[in-house]
């Protein structure tokens, strides 16, 4: 879905309306949280999630994590649901042969840096992925109840903060604030603004970073583009690309994880060609793509840098596996296949 415009300003009509409909979405998240039993895996369990939707940063901080791990010799592994793909699961993606249809455009990005798995049965996805590496880094799942985590780091987009403040459908908020910190044991903070106020994260530590973005391949002085994207919020990739100096003669928005047709490239090619420019999106868009119709199209690609990559660190020795844990192996209760 596209997020719609009321969700980024406060004191709405529509948010006041949607409040029974919000009451009734919080009963039903609290009643599967008290029900849940959330498995144990054998390994660490990383989770890096949000409390809005729409993006956050939370897929390149994930990134970040699994290189991280890589160069202290560890094998990581994500997990993710594969959002917008047909695929069950538990299946290990393999990019040669599942396109964004089958698996999500997300798991497509992940697995280009490690194994990935998805499945819509998230415990069941991580006790097969267990024996994949290391190391599970979950992209996305602080709401989902039914897997214990060992480190869970909350992303925040600090230009964005929490749109309106309200709860989904009302607001972009998936749950409160307080709800979510106290259960994670990090936050990072993206961007340079003062985004939510310090004061709420007192007793966690806080991480700030940024989202490096670099010129696209092929990219010469004066080059002119027509940018699109199907993203959380379009508008966020727009203004990424004038702020690197990149000159725009339209944009094009979709929703978030669209399927592009074989006519809208074809309509978007015309722009292009009719404006003597050039057509740029995400790389999350482009993944999507068939690829047939990928050649000629621009990518902006972006990366986590962390301001404190020490405090980053520290973090991270949170999820050294106890031995305890690995005495009690053969003993951990398993899912029901």
């Amino acid at each position: 879905m596209k997020a719609p415009d009321f969700w980024h300003h406060p004191h709405q009509l529509l948010s006041l309306l949607l409040q029974p409909v919000v009451a009734l979405y919080q009963w039903g998240y609290r009643l599967r949280r008290q029900l849940a039993t959330p498995y144990r895996a054998v390994v660490p369990v990383i989770c890096v999630g949000n409390i809005v939707a729409g993006g956050s940063g939370k897929t390149p901080v994930g990134l970040s994590l699994a290189r991280m791990l890589q160069q202290q010799g560890f094998r990581p592994v994500f997990v993710t649901r594969g959002y917008g793909g047909s695929a069950v699961g538990p299946l290990r993606v393999d990019v040669t042969r599942h396109d964004a249809t089958a698996v999500g455009d997300e798991a497509l990005l992940l697995a280009d840096v490690a194994p990935t798995w998805v499945g819509k049965n998230k415990a069941a996805t991580v006790e097969a992925a267990a024996a994949d590496g290391t190391h599970i880094i979950l992209d996305d799942g602080l709401q989902n109840p039914t897997v214990a985590h060992d480190l869970a780091l909350l992303v925040i987009d600090s230009d964005y903060g929490f749109g309106n403040g309200q709860l989904f459908p009302a607001g972009p908020m998936r749950e409160r604030l307080a709800s979510a910190m106290a259960r994670v044991q990090g936050v990072v903070l993206i961007g340079e603004a003062d985004g939510p106020e310090l004061k709420n994260f007192q007793h966690v530590p806080v991480l700030r970073g940024n989202l490096i973005s670099q010129l696209p391949l092929g990219h010469h002085q004066g080059d002119c583009y027509i940018a699109f994207a199907g993203i959380g919020r379009p508008e966020k990739f727009f203004g990424k690309l004038r702020e690197m100096g990149l000159t725009l003669l339209a944009t094009r928005s979709f929703a978030d994880h669209h399927v592009f047709s074989r006519q809208e490239l074809a309509a978007l090619q015309n722009m292009a060609t009719s404006k003597n420019a050039k057509l740029i999106t995400t790389r999350k868009d482009y993944v999507r793509l068939p690829p047939e119709l990928r050649e000629g199209v621009r990518v902006l690609d972006i990366s986590f840098t962390a301001f404190d990559p020490q405090l980053l660190g520290g973090l991270m020795k949170k999820t050294s596996l106890p031995q305890s844990r690995l005495l009690l192996e053969k003993t951990t209760p398993r899912l029901p296949s």
